[in-house]
């Protein structure tokens, strides 16, 4: 098969194009013959050399952690998949590549109205997000602050808190973006110096939550904005969160966290905006692409079109 490998770490250009043998599943695994997958800053930093905790990296590397694509092959002690069943699905890597071998519990239907682009960069940041607001409490009556509002990982947390129930959710982001966040429900605000002061201008109230998706200096606007400190969440600035006394993010994604996001999208809850869709051949492009930042949407790899 083709893939988008990394033979070294470095700059986008070290990802290149390779022909490597098919991954076969084994017991409790599905294999999935990709027709897209997402792009993300966590692609990116394992890109660099970075790795969670959990993972040791050593090239060859696949990056990409969500998929979406036909079921092609199915292991041993796999129940309820059948052979040529649309999924979109998560792993930690190995997704920009023609096939890919996941756990069987990593995978859900795509519903017939999905498309492929949305549906291959779905799981990723719509997991974040719904995790991110989760662990934050937020319900009912709250004013939640999302830092990159505009970015994937922002639109999905600014839907899922105004359909929980927050009573105002503020974006920070570019004034290109501005009338994108209002038609998600947001109150754009535009971030940088003096970004404090604005958030108290559109919410004297003050602010219940704030989830940070652009980093150091975000973070600690944050933390001057939010008076209980447990109710902040970073999924960039993991240093300066430890020094501040923010909790960190725990991992959680699920089946049953994917399924019920894509039952939101299904019933019109969600909506996915594409900034761009690049085929497998230019993935150093769409890391480019992802790592200017301040962009609007979601980025995702056409790995069909590499077949």
């Amino acid at each position: 098969m083709r893939a988008a490998v990394l033979s070294e770490f470095g700059s986008p250009d070290v990802l290149r194009i390779d022909e490597i043998e098919d991954p076969q599943a084994g017991p409790g695994e599905i294999r999935v013959q990709v027709k897209c997958a997402g792009v993300q800053p966590f692609d990116a930093a394992i890109r660099t050399g970075w790795a969670p905790p959990f993972l040791s990296l050593r090239p060859p590397v696949i990056p990409g952690n969500e998929f979406a694509g036909v079921v092609d092959q199915i292991g041993e002690r796999v129940t309820g998949v059948e052979v040529g069943a649309e999924v979109l699905g998560f792993s930690t890597l190995h997704a920009y590549a023609e096939y890919i071998v996941v756990p069987a519990d990593q995978i859900v239907p795509k519903p017939k109205g999905m498309p492929w682009d949305v549906a291959g960069g779905f799981s990723g940041n719509g997991q974040g997000a719904h995790l991110a607001l989760q662990a934050m409490g937020i319900g009912q009556g709250d004013t939640v602050l999302i830092h990159a509002a505009a970015g994937a990982l922002g639109a999905f947390a600014v839907q899922l808190a105004r359909l929980w129930g927050a009573a105002k959710v503020i974006g920070t982001a570019g004034t290109a973006n501005h009338d994108y966040l209002r038609s998600l429900g947001a109150i754009p605000v535009v971030y940088g110096d003096g970004l404090v002061e604005r958030v108290r201008a559109v919410a004297p109230e003050g602010v219940d939550a704030a989830l940070d998706g652009a980093g150091s200096e975000a973070l600690h606007a944050s933390v001057r904005l939010v008076k209980d400190r447990t109710r902040i969440r970073t999924m960039v600035a993991m240093d300066e969160a430890k020094e501040l006394g923010v909790p960190l993010l725990e991992p959680g994604r699920s089946a049953n966290r994917l399924a019920s996001l894509v039952e939101l999208y299904a019933n019109g809850g969600l909506g996915v905006h594409l900034r761009a869709v690049y085929p497998l051949a230019d993935a150093a492009a769409a890391h480019r692409d992802i790592e200017r930042r301040h962009g609007r949407g979601k980025i995702v790899l056409s790995v069909e079109a590499a077949q």
